[in-house]
């Protein structure tokens, strides 16, 4: 049964996507099997894997959760091998619109995608940058969630609110869900205030933060315009490395030895 990862900030520009692409294409790297779901209706996910959201020719997410298609009907295969995708579409806003007086809204996504969980060593979510209906989907039907902090101060005040509708949802909905842990993005090792943030977030937050860090990597910005995770964009520049070593300590904390590569 694949573990369901969900990749979570209500904040917008904390590096939440780019995490998704790059942790589910570096988890493809060291030879397993990972699915990767756009939850979010701007479908930067699914840009970000070089398929166009308005191309008529793949369905997504929202039919799925939706009930109108089944989640073979939906899957594509992405140029990263071991690597596939359920694709995003700006209809997805319609979901909480359509379904939010809806009994058993909340479990939609999980309901959908139980068939073939076991098809798949990781399921990674990338959820919207907000708290409703469809975040709530992700939550329930995941086992953890991997939380990207960008190191600034601002930025550790908005945790918050994500961590409050991870208990609200812990409390309820989905009792198993924990949390994989914080891992740092866009870091600055020379700039005093990212090594203050990250010190406060490991003083806090003790082992449940990464010992990996995402560098600020120009190659990291420029992949998705090419709709290529940055293993297949740049192999050779921090983001890969970075990226393969937080999949290397996922791997870890689930009790796996990772592959060399």
């Amino acid at each position: 049964m694949g573990k369901v990862i969900a990749v979570a900030n209500q904040k917008g520009g904390v590096g939440k996507t780019t995490t998704a692409i790059n942790l589910a294409a570096s988890l493809a790297a060291l030879e397993k099997k990972v699915l990767v779901i756009d939850a979010d209706p701007q479908a930067n996910t699914t840009s970000g894997l070089n398929f166009s959201p308005d191309d008529d020719r793949h369905r997504s997410l929202y039919e799925l959760m939706e009930g109108a298609i089944s989640v073979d009907d939906v899957l594509v295969q992405t140029e990263m091998p071991g690597l596939h995708l359920i694709p995003s579409h700006i209809n997805l806003v319609a979901f909480e619109i359509e379904m939010v007086n809806s009994e058993g809204c909340e479990l939609a996504l999980k309901k959908a995608i139980e068939p073939i969980r076991g098809n798949y060593d990781y399921i990674i979510i990338d959820c919207s940058p907000s708290l409703g209906l469809i975040t709530v989907n992700t939550l329930t039907a995941s086992d953890s969630v991997l939380i990207p902090v960008q190191p600034e101060f601002f930025a550790l005040e908005g945790l918050g609110k994500l961590l409050q509708t991870i208990r609200i949802v812990n409390s309820g909905l989905n009792p198993a869900l924990t949390i994989e842990g914080f891992v740092v993005t866009m870091f600055d090792g020379r700039t005093k205030v990212h090594q203050q943030v990250l010190g406060e977030l490991r003083e806090h937050f003790k082992s449940l933060v990464f010992n990996t860090v995402i560098q600020r990597n120009i190659r990291l910005s420029e992949a998705p315009s090419h709709g290529k995770p940055i293993l297949l964009y740049e192999i050779a520049c921090s983001g890969s490395s970075n990226y393969l070593s937080l999949a290397s300590e996922v791997l870890e904390r689930n009790g796996e030895t990772p592959v060399t590569k």
